[in-house]
Order: structure tokens, then sequence, then C-alpha cells
């Protein structure tokens, strides 16, 4: 990833942050389950006491969309990575613009969220297809891990 990507990519995750509510951390509660995210070592997605996590409804509905946007490249049979990327960014802007979440339920949005802006600024950049494919595979099993974890 260029430099002057890096800091775009640094920039946006910066913004969704203080975009969103903030609210003191609080100490983690018990949890059941977790799948480990490869954003950080640290970071873990986990679930809320067993149960999946509340998000709202702009956050829901912009995941839904990027579902729908994946899916329907899928069977296109013209493979446009860049513009794929493109469509994709701009859910991802209205999911952080829109965020209105606080407390556990937005940090663990976080850990998922975060991965995927990564994924989406490969399939931007990529200069081969081999990584565009790498990059949205990613992308799919971050989108599949949020659906486990988190609801309306």
């Amino acid at each position: 990833m260029s430099n002057q990507m890096k800091i775009i990519v640094l920039l946006v995750v910066l913004s969704s942050v203080f975009s969103c509510v903030n609210e003191p951390k609080k100490a983690v509660t018990n949890t059941e389950e977790s799948v480990e995210i490869t954003l950080l070592d640290t970071l873990q997605l986990k679930f809320d006491r067993g149960e999946k996590w509340q998000v709202n409804d702009e956050t829901h509905v912009g995941l839904l969309k990027m579902d729908s946007i994946i899916r329907k490249f899928k069977t296109d049979s013209q493979k446009d990575y860049v513009d794929l990327g493109e469509l994709l960014s701009k859910q991802t802007s209205f999911v952080i613009k829109n965020c209105s979440m606080k407390g556990e339920s937005h940090d663990q949005l976080h850990v998922v969220l975060v991965p995927m802006l990564d994924e989406i600024s490969m399939l931007k950049e990529s200069t081969t297809t081999s990584e565009s494919v790498n990059a949205l595979s990613n992308l799919e099993s971050l989108i599949h891990n949020y659906f486990r974890h988190f609801k309306l």
C-alpha cells in the first residue's frame, strides 16, 4: 500500500472514530465465543454474552447493501474491482457518517469495520487480479462475521 493511501486510510479511520458518539470505555463483559479478526493481534470480535451485538439501522442497511453489491458483482461477466471498491467505499462512508452507536457494541463494530476499510482500499488500488480476488475474499469473510456477530 502506498504511503499516500496509508495516510488516506488512517484519516478515514480517525474520522470514523471521531464522527461516532464517544463514550468512556467500559470493561469487557463476559463473552462466550470470539472470532479473531486480523486487524491487530490484540483485537477480537466477540459476542455480547453469547448474543449478537445490537447496531443502529444505518449500519445494518449499509452492510446489507455492501453484501448485495458483492453478490451482484460476482454474477457480472465484467469484473471491475476498482469500481467495486468505489461502490463499497460509498457504503462504508454512509455507515461511518451515520454512526450513532456507543459503548462496547460500537467498539466491536470497529473491530470488523476497520479491516473492511483496508480491504476496500486494496480493491481500489490493486494492480493485479489476484490481489483483487484476495481482497474481495477477505472482505466477504469480514461481512460474514459482521452478520454473525451483529443484529438490527
